[in-house]
């Protein structure tokens, strides 16, 4: 008898459901609600609430806070794969006369422009958006604490400018723009700006006795591109699939491999701590796992979406409550569980349907120096090439279609790959943004910079 690889094992199922039995007691939270994605699709549900016969499922609307954000930023790459912006663009440009114009887009998706974290003012997060209605009550006088590019310093205000963008580029408010341009290509129904039923409310569990009391439920007005979104297990679960893969119809998958590329400059605290940010979301290592997400609160609501798209593996945390359970390590467990209980099979290994005899000839062991690498032939025209000890510069290499090849990760990444060849037609060398790869360690038959010594190799005597 074999068991569905889409379905999770009786055992892997009581893993998950004991983490959030733990989370929901130990955190003491009125309900919470958590999923698991696998190849694409939710392959488990579960729930534990504090009122008998009223678990929520996977269609109960919980408050997602500032996983909106990312929501956000995939409206904001839209327009820069449409064409209408480049990254590196200032706000400016685009839309004039914030206060904060100087900020790049690209410093305001990882929360790099200096921006201040919160808006002045009354707590925006328990007071009507009314209170702000223009981008300068948002900003405040004093927009900057930090010069821009320097430092990653979280910033509510700054995805509110995010928001004011694709409004004015798209001419629609951003609700609109995100329902036509995200949830319903990606049948994400259940996700809305406005809590719609079935929803959970909101609750603040004393922090000394266990009794609650209900929190204000605002409408975050021009705050809402950065927190203002309810949504599902079952919608953030297609959500996370879409991060850990893209689709056409709203993000290629090399955009979305973009988004969870870091791209914030990491502090002292951050690197012992394995977190940075990409474009729009959270990034950080953990049990040498590297995950991506986010994480979001809001006063009575904890949310958190948890990917490893190594593992194939996302998790989907939501909670009503304004503190208690830490819902990112929750998450995190939950992929651990299921990555370490059912590691992903890889798929069958397979011939290339075709190969050139051109790049075939350069496969094998090439030499930088001394230093030893291997070249070998990827999907689709491409190469890799990777430091033979296992330590060391290595990168994947994409095809340019003539005869050349551009680095795609780490030290290499943009950089040209090249074979020169002699005037027989053999292979002479590689060329890697001016690095000399040979055959042979120092190869005395090819342009070696510096050249060879002329007595070659020699012991000691």
């Amino acid at each position: 008898m074999t068991t569905s690889q889409e379905e999770l094992l009786p055992g892997t199922r009581r893993a998950l459901l004991h983490r959030i039995a733990v989370a929901q007691a130990e955190g003491r939270t009125p309900s919470l609600v958590a999923a698991v994605v696998r190849d694409g699709r939710a392959v488990w549900h579960g729930s534990r609430t504090s009122v008998d016969g009223h678990g929520p499922d996977e269609n109960v609307q919980y408050r997602i806070g500032s996983i909106t954000k990312t929501f956000t930023a995939v409206l904001v790459l839209r327009l820069r794969d449409e064409g209408l912006l480049d990254l590196g663009d200032a706000l400016e440009k685009h839309l004039p006369g914030t206060g904060a114009g100087e900020a790049t887009l690209a410093e305001l998706l990882a929360h790099t422009a200096g921006l201040a974290a919160e808006s002045p003012g009354p707590w925006w997060e328990r007071s009507p958006g009314s209170l702000r209605p223009e981008l300068t009550d948002v900003l405040g006088e004093q927009p900057f604490l930090h010069p821009g590019g320097r430092r990653f310093h979280y910033s509510n205000p700054g995805y509110t400018l995010l928001g004011a963008l694709v409004e004015k580029l798209r001419g629609a408010v951003w609700e609109d723009v995100l329902r036509r341009e995200v949830l319903e290509p990606l049948g994400l129904d259940s996700t809305s700006a406005q809590p719609r039923a079935p929803h959970a409310g909101g609750w603040a569990v004393h922090p000394w006795a266990d009794v609650m009391l209900p929190e204000p439920t605002e409408d975050l007005g021009r705050m809402a591109p950065a927190g203002q979104l309810w949504s599902t297990t079952g919608d953030l679960a297609k959500f996370a699939a879409f991060l850990a893969k893209g689709d056409d119809r709203v993000l290629s998958a090399e955009t979305v491999r973009e988004m969870r590329t870091p791209a914030a400059p990491a502090e002292a605290a951050d690197v012992v701590d394995g977190a940075t940010y990409g474009l729009g979301l959270q990034v950080q290592s953990r049990d040498g796992r590297l995950l991506v997400g986010h994480s979001g609160s809001l006063p009575g609501f904890l949310a958190n979406l948890t990917i490893s798209v190594a593992d194939d593996v996302a998790a989907v945390v939501l909670a009503n409550c304004t503190s208690g359970p830490l819902l990112g390590s929750v998450g995190a467990d939950l992929v651990r569980i299921v990555a370490e209980a059912e590691p992903r099979i890889p798929e069958p290994w397979r011939p290339l349907p075709e190969v050139d005899a051109a790049v075939l000839e350069l496969a094998g062991p090439w030499y930088w120096g001394t230093h030893a690498f291997a070249l070998r032939l990827t999907t689709e025209g491409g190469v890799s090439l990777d430091p033979l000890s296992g330590i060391g510069r290595r990168s994947g290499f994409r095809r340019n279609g003539d005869g050349t090849w551009t680095g795609l990760e780490g030290y290499f990444a943009g950089e040209l790959l090249r074979a020169v060849r002699r005037p027989d037609g053999g292979v002479s060398h590689l060329d890697l943004g001016s690095f000399v790869f040979t055959r042979q360690p120092y190869d005395e038959g090819s342009p070696v910079p510096g050249g060879v010594d002329p007595e070659g190799w020699r012991g000691i005597g």
